[in-house]
């Protein structure tokens, strides 16, 4: 059943976990802080508390073992300070697992151990799930739109809560992007179309920022294409791409079995129909929910392509 739903919904995340700890712990010496001052919006009451688990071979990655994180209702971000020479660009990761679970080493801490030691400050945004996001629904059999987006909520108020704390991180709040995979590439994607309307009402001063990225890197992204059948690639009619979306790198495997090589074509050609700068990379081998960990297929060297890419529209050094 578990399996079942890997195919289904997105992200390496869906597995058969280990022995069980209670919550998240952020790595030594990083604190993990709390998005809200108080309850989030639309909180709801989740089943139990957090849990974070451990994958079993089979569902290794690379060989290794990752982190699995469910039962999220306090979200909270993990700050990794610019290392060496300080770029002055910021990155706020958004780790997959189909709106229903978080991969958290996988594909958010392990992401910012790479980034901030290209000095690049790196935010790890463990945001709100199960069901915080669209997600697929096992008894309806289709995906479903939450009644709350939580997810959405989480990640533009990061957004704000980066930019607003800019100055004391040493950050530039115009160099300000996220980067996600599966689940969390479309929570980019989202935040990069859905800027000018507020998911939750203001809380604090950090609301008065911008919540637009300057710029947004969606790996293996899903919830993108909505087929019809018949007209093969159409965008999520949910998703409406403006003119000033932000500056877009996208990267998929044309084998990717949970999340198609469809979900980037269609956003690729919004973003392109919208006169937004994109660049897309598409590889016929890769797989789903590879993260930074290398395999044998050439489309694990893809951070390479990003720092370039980021030289290119400004946001780093030479």
């Amino acid at each position: 059943m578990m399996r079942f739903l890997v195919l289904l919904c997105a992200s390496a995340a869906f597995s058969q976990p280990g022995a069980s700890t209670s919550g998240w712990r952020a790595p030594a010496g990083l604190t993990q802080t709390p998005i809200w001052p108080g309850t989030p919006p639309g909180a709801e009451t989740l089943a139990g508390p957090e849990v974070s688990s451990t994958t079993k071979a089979p569902d290794l990655v690379a060989g290794k073992p990752y982190a699995w994180v469910e039962n999220v209702a306090r979200p909270t971000m993990t700050v990794y300070p610019a290392k060496g020479k300080n770029t002055g660009a910021a990155v706020i990761v958004f780790p997959g697992g189909g709106y229903m679970g978080l991969a958290i080493d996988l594909e958010g801490t392990e992401v910012c151990d790479w980034l901030s030691a290209k000095g690049v400050t790196c935010v790890v945004l463990k945001y709100r799930v199960p069901r915080s996001g669209q997600y697929w629904d096992k008894a309806l059999r289709r995906h479903v739109e939450p009644k709350v987006p939580a997810a959405l909520q989480d990640a533009q108020r990061t957004i704000r809560l980066v930019r607003s704390r800019a100055k004391e991180w040493g950050v530039d709040p115009r160099k300000i992007g996220v980067l996600g995979f599966s689940a969390g590439g479309h929570l980019a994607a989202e935040s990069s179309t859905a800027f000018d309307r507020r998911a939750y009402p203001p809380v604090d001063a950090a609301d008065e920022e911008s919540g637009r990225p300057d710029f947004a890197v969606p790996i293996y992204p899903g919830h993108l294409w909505a087929s019809d059948g018949k007209s093969g690639l159409k965008m999520n009619p949910r998703m409406n791409v403006p003119h000033d979306a932000p500056p877009t790198f996208l990267l998929q495997a044309e084998d990717d079995h949970v999340d198609g090589v469809e979900q980037s074509l269609v956003y690729y050609r919004a973003l392109q129909k919208a006169g937004v700068p994109v660049e897309m990379h598409l590889y016929a081998r890769g797989g789903h929910a590879f993260g930074l960990r290398h395999t044998e297929f050439p489309i694990t060297d893809w951070p390479a392509l990003v720092e370039t890419w980021l030289r290119t529209i400004g946001m780093v050094g030479g």
